[in-house]
């Protein structure tokens, strides 16, 4: 047992997994889970005067984010253990960070120049992405 939730006893634990596997097999979310509360923090160095210099932070329902994070690793694992994802996507994944792309690229580089080639890099910026997708279509 994880030592993190050993302060519930098994038969809440045992109530928590029915609650979750009856969400899940009859598709019916609770509709108080689908709402938070938002709180606007301003971010450092920028004009509060505008709405766009804040970062908005949602409180949820506790059992919402267990349940989130129940399936969040089981999907991560799914995507890992088949090898779903690129090798080269880095950004929060377990045992990753954005840097291991970045010393890719600085090897690549050097190893570019000993061998007197060139190296074509492109980047995109990302800026805003979801904002701009088509969610609908997308789902």
């Amino acid at each position: 047992m994880n030592l993190k939730y050993a302060y519930l006893k098994n038969s809440s634990l045992q109530n928590l997994l029915h609650l979750y596997n009856r969400i899940w097999h009859e598709h019916c979310f609770p509709s108080s889970w689908q709402q938070a509360i938002i709180i606007p923090i301003p971010k450092p160095g920028k004009d509060p005067s505008n709405t766009l210099n804040y970062r908005p932070i949602a409180l949820t329902n506790s059992l919402c984010k267990l349940m989130k994070k129940m399936v969040n690793r089981r999907l991560v694992y799914y995507l890992e253990h088949n090898k779903v994802l690129s090798p080269f996507k880095s950004g929060f994944r377990p045992g990753r960070c954005t840097i291991d792309n970045l010393l890719a690229l600085e090897t690549d580089i050097r190893t570019t120049f000993l061998k007197r080639q060139h190296l074509v890099a492109i980047f995109f910026d990302k800026e805003k992405a979801y904002d701009r997708t088509w969610r609908y279509g997308i789902l």
